[in-house]
């Protein structure tokens, strides 16, 4: 087996164990032998930063606590000496703090003691698939841009990829939050394996288990055969929870134990089977005020914000709008290219919606620009006039009725004009809309909509 299958000249990759208990190295040395890799075996952090020396390594698998320091220490100092060597820590069993605490110092992963072999190996593998560092990963255009904010992402994305960490994406809705998460999954050791997203607030609340953790024959009345859920689907790859926040709190306590446990129970099943899965989430709501708020389990905040990356706004990205906006049309189709003045004109756009809106206004704009050079009219980017001095703002009817039946009249509203747009075709309808049939059906079903309600 060799790292990123180049280990240099070496037929095998070389595995340092650091453990102060002789019992444990020789347990760890000899199912890493087992698995075809050459092993050297230190006592101390001394000792291990003295081999890290002259020797040359693949992985480095450390326990937390050592008689001359801690496994933290040996993480940062490798971090320190930029050497492209990922290291996996063991931790006291149930020792979450421990965990996260490994993993924010740049820990590759972790496994608790007492150590699981089969778990053991699982993580050995994925770490010695990661490409070298520097090697080139997948060629990819979609994340455009040379602006500042953009450098940095790009720069943060490369470095989660080299690690299990839970990932935690922030952003405003259409910043490319998915996008994101489908970067760190292609460029990481779990590139081979399945990459699984789910939109956490299109699944109705009563199916939410079976939909995580799938279900057992005769489990409830309609299970006619065993079913897997999304963290069997995603087993040995990535699940990434888009507006986690949208979790009701008693699925956030199965989801932290799922995380914490890395194992799951399917409806109706006996016992719980082992999942190797990294978890990837995103919302556009702030997840700290919904935690001070009770709105998010304080615990689960903890385990899924291991690290941050913050999606920046379009707007904040004035100047990769041409580049992006070209990227865009040339994915339409056609040879249509933006004038000068077009381009200049999404310059000074704010675009609420990100990206999503930018690809919504230049479609549309392909379909009405009658030349192969798309002007500000074909944009259609008007500001809406402003209301005069004197002219009184329109008192709105939030103050006739609770704020949730306010917005969901509003909801109501904006789903029946798209239905009624597109002679109630519910997918064009939600591609109207700018959201999936599936959540466009769940609103429905919500808000009591029918098919027949014209």
């Amino acid at each position: 087996m060799r790292r990123g299958d180049k280990a240099g000249d070496r037929a095998t990759a070389q595995v340092l164990v650091v453990d102060d208990e002789p019992d444990i190295r020789e347990l760890l040395e000899l199912t890493l032998v087992r698995m075809g890799l050459d092993v050297a075996t230190v006592g101390s952090v001394a000792e291990a930063k003295e081999r890290l020396k002259t020797e040359r390594f693949d992985l480095c698998l450390t326990d937390m606590r050592l008689g001359d320091g801690e496994g933290l220490d040996l993480v940062r100092h490798i971090a320190a000496q930029a050497a492209d060597v990922p290291v996996a820590v063991i931790t006291a069993y149930g020792s979450a703090e421990n965990a996260v605490a490994a993993l924010k110092a740049g820990a590759f992963d972790y496994v608790s003691k007492p150590v699981g072999l089969e778990q053991l190996r699982s993580l050995v593998r994925s770490a010695l698939s990661l490409p070298e560092r520097g090697e080139a990963g997948p060629k990819d255009k979609r994340l455009l841009g040379e602006s500042a904010p953009l450098v940095q992402v790009r720069a943060l994305i490369a470095k989660l990829a080299r690690t299990q960490a839970p990932v935690y994406i922030s952003g405003e809705s259409g910043t490319g939050k998915e996008l994101a998460a489908r970067l760190i999954h292609e460029n990481g050791a779990r590139r081979d394996k399945p990459f699984v997203p789910v939109n956490c607030g299109a699944i109705p609340e009563n199916l939410m288990e079976s939909e995580f953790f799938g279900y057992k024959k005769g489990a409830f009345t309609g299970a006619a055969e065993d079913r897997e859920g999304f963290f069997q689907a995603a087993n040995g790859g990535t699940l990434f929870l888009d507006e986690v926040a949208d979790l009701p709190l008693a699925m956030q306590v199965k989801l932290l134990r799922a995380i914490q446990e890395k194992r799951v129970r399917k409806v109706g099943a006996p016992q719980e089977d082992p999942v190797d899965v990294r978890i990837i989430c995103a919302t556009h709501q702030n997840l700290a005020q919904l935690v001070a708020a009770g709105k998010f389990r304080q615990d689960l905040f903890y385990r899924v914000n291991v690290i941050q990356l913050a999606m920046p706004p379009l707007r904040e990205c004035r100047e990769d709008i041409p580049l992006i906006a070209d990227a865009v049309l040339a994915r339409l189709g056609g040879d249509a290219r933006l004038t000068p003045q077009a381009a200049a004109e999404l310059q000074r756009h704010d675009f609420p919606g990100n990206i999503r809106e930018l690809e919504n206004i230049l479609e549309r704009a392909l379909a009405l620009s009658g030349s192969a050079e798309i002007t500000p009219r074909d944009l259609q980017l008007d500001a809406p006039a402003e209301a005069a001095p004197d002219t009184p703002v329109p008192a709105t009817d939030a103050a006739a009725g609770a704020l949730p039946d306010y917005l969901d009249d509003i909801e109501r509203k904006a789903i029946l004009e798209a239905l009624g747009k597109t002679g109630f075709n519910r997918t064009a309808a939600a591609k109207l809309l700018g959201i999936t049939f599936r959540q466009l059906r769940y609103r429905m079903q919500r808000l009591g909509i029918k098919d027949d309600s014209r």
